[in-house]
């Protein structure tokens, strides 16, 4: 099941947006990795450089940031309100608003890889990656 199909059968109202990728993980990244250097961005591979593949979630698996991991994370998240909130990829453009998302759990992204979702105004973030049950899911706060 796809996630527009998963987002229809809980009642949640989304909107989806093409090319919106590039800018929201433009966004993630000026809100949870903005007390990092550029140079220690690149030594977390957080961007695709010399063939290795970039992933923002690297902030969490190299431990510049605090977070909640694997089954902490998912309960974090499945009791976070979630009124409004983005839903990305690493690696595509698509992107999603969704409102009334109170319904959304981490189940619904047990079959995504390298996913984020986050609020409207970037306090909060989930990600569920591609080495999930090793790296991941993760769940943190600006605050944290």
């Amino acid at each position: 099941m796809d996630l527009e199909t998963r987002f229809k059968k809980k009642k949640i109202k989304y909107t989806h947006i093409p090319n919106c990728g590039t800018d929201l993980r433009k966004q993630w990244e000026a809100h949870f990795s903005n007390h990092l250097s550029d140079k220690e961005k690149e030594s977390i591979f957080l961007y695709d450089k010399d063939g290795y593949c970039g992933y923002l979630w690297h902030l969490f698996s190299f431990n510049k940031r605090s977070s909640l991991e694997m089954e902490q994370a998912d309960c974090a998240f499945n009791n976070e309100a979630k009124q409004f909130c983005y839903v990305f990829y690493q690696h595509t453009n698509d992107g999603w608003i969704l409102e009334n998302a109170s319904s959304l759990h981490a189940e619904d992204f047990l079959n995504e890889e390298d996913v984020y979702v986050v609020d409207k105004a970037f306090t909060w973030t989930y990600v569920r990656t591609h080495e999930t049950g090793w790296c991941g899911p993760y769940f943190s706060r600006k605050d944290m």
